[in-house]
């Protein structure tokens, strides 16, 4: 057990190596094939499928085939047995000297306290997706969520077409206005209790770890802005996120929140993740 887990160490130890293991991690629990990750973190293929071999040897991830695709995915289990091992005699007892904030990670036993939670949807542009998520989480539990959104990318509209979809469905869109994630990391910013990503190039960014470490979620959705075509079919294409996301928080809060232990709430909006909104 000892040689396993300095074989992991090992092969994290390397930059370009972590720096993949920390992108298929970001993007949990979705699967990646091998050229998006090279893409992503400008590897050359040949650079990136001798990494993602290390890797898999070592069982910090694991392979699937998807027809004549190979897709990586971070190895949860093993990252648990990773974690057990560092800290399996931490500190031979003497608790005075591990930060407390270690400690409150490690449980895993306590249900979510019964309080009104605080949720930010992130994107890139805050134009669409985050948007939706935003004003349908709002309008479907404001008595239990304070919900927000935010982009990445420093300038950035609401697009008509996602404002238009969101009147359509009797939304209230007088208060939408797109926002940069700066206004939610500064020291007067409400604490999240969950943060989900709805785009793909938002969860590849790395970003600095959010205070209290709050729940998180990649629900990564295709983007409608990039939709080609007539107007009408464009439109369908935005009905189509505005649906999908709609079905996913449709799952999220009827989730019970009172009951489930940070393990099993995380568990669970990783699962409505990977549902394929039929």
């Amino acid at each position: 057990m000892e040689n396993l887990l300095t074989d992991r160490l090992s092969t994290l130890s390397h930059p370009q190596r972590l720096a993949v293991f920390r992108l298929l991690m970001r993007r949990c629990p979705d699967a990646l094939p091998a050229g998006e990750i090279a893409q992503v973190l400008g590897l050359k293929a040949s650079t990136a499928s001798v990494y993602l071999s290390a890797l898999t040897q070592t069982n910090l991830i694991v392979q699937k085939r998807e027809g004549t695709r190979l897709l990586y995915s971070a190895n949860l289990d093993t990252i648990r047995d990773v974690i057990a091992g560092l800290v399996v005699d931490c500190c031979r007892g003497r608790g005075d000297l591990c930060p407390p904030q270690f400690f409150d990670l490690l449980r895993s036993v306590s249900p979510m306290a019964n309080k009104k939670f605080n949720v930010l949807f992130i994107c890139s542009g805050n134009s669409a997706r985050s948007i939706f998520g935003e004003t349908i989480l709002r309008d479907m539990a404001d008595d239990r969520f304070n919900v927000y959104s935010a982009g990445t990318m420093h300038r950035s509209e609401l697009n008509p077409f996602a404002v238009e979809m969101l009147q359509s469905k009797g939304h209230d869109i007088s208060q939408l206005r797109s926002k940069n994630i700066s206004e939610f990391t500064n020291e007067d910013a409400p604490k999240m209790d969950f943060v989900f990503t709805v785009c793909d190039r938002a969860a590849n960014e790395e970003c600095p770890a959010w205070p209290g470490q709050p729940i998180s979620g990649h629900w990564g959705l295709p983007d409608p802005v990039k939709a080609v075509g007539t107007d009408a079919e464009k439109r369908l294409a935005f009905q189509q996120t505005y649906g999908a996301l709609r079905n996913r928080l449709t799952a999220f809060t009827a989730l019970s929140f009172d009951s489930l232990d940070r393990g099993s709430l995380q568990k669970s909006i990783d699962d409505i993740g990977k549902s394929n909104d039929q």
